[in-house]
Order: C-alpha cells, then sequence, then structure tokens
C-alpha cells in the first residue's frame, strides 16, 4: 500500500469513529427517561391528537410535490439566459424557446392526464 494513502485512511477511521464514540458516551452522560403517558403524545398546541402521527399521505401529495420541484429546477435554467441574454443572440433565444416550448408542452400533458387537478 502506498504511503500517500495511510493520511486518507486515518482520516476515514476518525470520521467514522467520532459519530459512534459521541453516540455511546452520550448514552451514558443523558438522564434516564421517565415520561409516561400524555408526555409522549405530539403536542398540537394543546389541541388533543386527532390521529396518528403515522397518518398515510394521498399519492396525489407526491404527485404534486415532484412536479414542483420538477418545474421548478426547470425554470432555474432562465436565469444565467437572462443574465447573458445580449451575449448569446439569435442562437440563445432560439434555444430559450426551444426550452420553453418543451415545458409547455409537458404542462399541457399533465394538464390533459389530470395531475394538475386538485379535486
Amino acid at each position: 500500500m502506498p504511503r500517500q494513502y495511510i493520511p486518507i485512511f486515518i482520516y476515514l477511521l476518525l470520521a467514522a469513529a467520532f459519530p459512534a464514540v459521541t453516540l455511546i458516551i452520550f448514552k451514558f452522560i443523558r438522564p434516564d427517561s421517565t415520561t409516561v403517558g400524555a408526555k409522549l403524545e405530539p403536542y398540537e398546541c394543546g389541541v388533543p391528537a386527532e390521529s396518528d402521527a403515522r397518518g398515510r399521505y394521498s399519492v396525489r401529495f407526491y404527485l404534486v410535490a415532484i412536479l414542483y420541484v420538477i418545474f421548478d429546477v426547470e425554470t432555474i435554467f432562465l436565469f444565467p439566459w437572462a443574465i447573458r441574454y445580449s451575449v448569446l443572440g439569435a442562437y440563445g433565444l432560439l434555444t430559450m424557446v426551444v426550452f420553453l416550448g418543451i415545458l409547455i408542452v409537458g404542462y399541457i400533458w399533465l394538464y390533459k392526464k389530470g395531475a394538475l387537478d386538485w379535486v
């Protein structure tokens, strides 16, 4: 084994050992938990909990979240184009029109599939 890798292995060993050693140390110095009953329930502004905290979410929630992330990330590409618009010229305008066209086609397809319906 080359000698140049020894510091890297020492660093990896320390990086892996630090969280484990910290957890073990704090397990011994933390106070014992004596909470029972109502103190273990989730707090909802003084109102009793309506259901279990591990309830299921509708698939529509995840679909809307993923669509938001996808289209939000795609619109981030507009900022560099807007900053460098004068340098890019007609080619930059054409590529952005194609990009926005693909984005609009995606929106239309999602609307026709019913992914943007809230009911």
